[in-house]
């Protein structure tokens, strides 16, 4: 069995730190994110993602400390790459000065763009000179580790609920499915596939022995099946079709790789007769009766391509979908409070337009031929990283399709780090180039910046916790909602607190600019109308109050009971019983 180097170092590049070092601050940017149970509202996955990007900042530092420090001509792919998340980055910065969405929600979106161009220029870099076997072994111990830990606690979840105690291991809030310490099928289930890739790749590589890779994957495959996510399904085919067209692959590997879904059948057939056997409940039948198979994604995605039609220049702008989707009428709509609209092109094409959409999708695209292009030119210890990592791309681009994965830091920058390694070229293969005048490290600034601001996030993350889950000697509401306000990058929360507290909503009418643009829900909808209503803008009021109408959610119940009663002699019906007076449309309420 091959064993490859720990690294290859180029003439000019100073050599990597020891191996277990790169791989324990790997750990901390792979595993940790995804094995953090403990989280504080708002958010259920803010400490997975502060850790995300704390972890990506050290382990990138690590590897741009010990690159060369000179000028290199980046690869055609690489240079799309940078390209097309330079329009995402130029929209996201551009959004609040034309659809009045909070610098605070922008700021956080070009902050995690901007990570992932560090990400992938530095996994390129490394690559190219010569680090990229050493950094991708590092990467997949990462995931390894991530894989068991995610694994044993799907078993608990499924098989052992009692267990969970939301601190250590979440709850599943989905009987009879697994969701991980992420809390989402989807994503145990991409992270899943991610550490059978990363195990297959140790153990052809020989630092798995054989029976303990295959031990490992069936352990991971086992919790794929009882997360019962259709990502995971269709994964599972695409790790087949791997071990079937990488011929340069051990035949023992190979084979593994063809079992997968024949593993996965045989486990989803035990785990459904030992549920009906134990009168237990296994959340995959359920997924695969269900009346909508696409889980409400044929409605968003019918809703979506009305708006792109009534905006296909300019879209309705970064980060602004649900803004826009919820304050359009759709009689039909799915009744979910939808923030994205499940499928990446989708995504681009109703925010961002036609053609911004077009030229982020088309350099994206050059971007991952090129990575395929050198996966498949690639030769010794550069080819077998390269073709895994290219497999955990395109696993995560399937995934895209469907869902949203790379919103969350703890998909996106590891994605990005992997397009890097495959967009980086063979060492052998790098131009000489003069040094960079002084000692500048760029790309080490970056990554310590990252780092700096991901510790930044977590002390401004805690202003708005306070409001709401207050320590016993907290500040009075109105001065944590107020302190929550002026936070950096989740005053939207604070906003949100503003306007849902009091009794007369108009008396926050400042917190309704800001905190519709992050999500707009049952309670945010029900005191928006009231304020507008109570300040006189009856007829906006009234339209808001329709557009909740229709995602006919039980919260809304006695907001709208009134309108089911017959009104008093000589009296009107509530505002939110009637029909505005004028016609109206989301870009009324920027």
């Amino acid at each position: 069995m091959p064993h490859g180097p720990a690294s290859i170092p180029a003439a000019d590049a100073t050599p990597l730190p020891p191996q277990p070092r790169l791989s324990v601050v790997a750990l901390v940017a792979v595993a940790l994110p995804a094995l953090i149970a403990f989280n504080l509202p708002p958010s259920a996955t803010f400490f997975n993602q502060a850790t995300a990007l704390i972890g990506w900042g050290a382990f990138l530092a690590l590897l741009a400390v010990v690159l060369p420090n000179t000028r290199r001509l980046p690869s055609g792919g690489l240079l799309a790459l940078h390209g097309a998340l330079a329009v995402l980055l130029l929209s996201a910065l551009t959004a609040p000065l034309w659809t009045g969405q909070p610098w605070a929600l922008a700021l956080s979106s070009v902050g995690l763009i901007a990570a992932a161009a560090l990400a992938a220029q530095v996994g390129a870099s490394a690559q190219r000179a010569g680090h990229g076997w050493a950094a991708f072994h590092a990467f997949c111990i990462g995931l390894l580790v991530a894989g068991v830990g995610s694994s044993l606690i799907a078993v608990i979840q499924v098989l052992a609920p009692s267990w969970a105690d939301g601190t250590w291991i979440a709850r599943s809030g989905i009987e009879g499915r697994a969701v991980g310490n992420l809390r989402q099928p989807n994503h145990l289930s991409s992270l899943l596939l991610w550490a059978l890739v990363a195990v297959a790749w140790l153990g052809e590589v020989g630092r798995l022995r054989r029976p303990a890779a295959t031990g490992l994957m069936a352990l991971m495959l086992f919790a794929l099946v009882l997360s019962a996510s259709r990502t995971g399904m269709v994964g599972a085919v695409m790790l087949a079709l791997w071990g079937g067209l990488d011929r340069r692959l051990s035949a023992s590997t190979r084979r593994l790789l063809w079992l997968v879904p024949v593993f996965y059948v045989v486990f989803w057939a035990g785990i459904t007769g030992w549920a009906h056997f134990q009168q237990q409940v296994f959340g995959g039948e359920a997924q695969l009766h269900k009346a909508d198979i696409s889980s409400s994604r044929f409605g968003i995605w019918s809703n979506t391509l009305s708006l792109i039609a009534a905006h296909p220049w300019a879209g309705v702008g970064w980060g602004e979908f649900n803004f826009a989707w919820t304050l359009t009428p759709f009689p039909g709509r799915p009744v979910a409070f939808f923030d994205h609209t499940h499928n990446l092109p989708l995504q681009f094409a109703v925010e961002l337009g036609l053609p911004l959409a077009a030229l982020a999708l088309t350099l994206l695209s050059i971007a991952v031929v090129a990575a395929v292009q050198a996966a498949r030119r690639a030769v010794g210890d550069d080819a077998s990283p390269l073709r895994a990592a290219l497999v955990m791309v395109l696993l995560v681009i399937v995934h895209s399709q469907l869902e949203y994965p790379l919103w969350y830091a703890y998909f996106l920058l590891p994605a990005a780090f992997a397009l890097g390694l495959c967009l980086g070229g063979p060492a052998s293969a790098e131009p000489a180039a003069a040094p960079a005048p002084g000692r500048t490290r760029p790309l080490l600034l970056g990554a310590m910046l990252l780092l700096v601001g991901g510790l930044v996030s977590v002390q401004d993350y805690l202003r708005v916790v306070a409001i709401f889950a207050p320590s016993e000697d907290a500040a009075p509401l109105p001065q944590r909602i107020a302190d929550g306000q002026r936070s950096w990058f989740f005053s939207h929360h604070g906003d949100y607190a503003a306007g849902t507290t009091p009794e007369h909503p108009s008396e926050a009418m400042n917190a309704f600019i800001g905190a519709p643009h992050f999500l707009l829900d049952a309670r945010l909808m029900m005191a928006w109308a009231k304020a507008l209503d109570e300040s006189g803008d009856t007829d906006r009021a009234r339209y808001v109050a329709q557009r909740l109408k229709e995602f006919r959610n039980e919260q809304a119940d006695e907001f709208f009971a009134p309108c089911k009663a017959e009104p008093a002699s000589g009296q009107a019906l509530p505002f939110q019983c009637q029909q505005p007076t004028r016609s109206l449309g989301y870009a009324d309420f920027r």
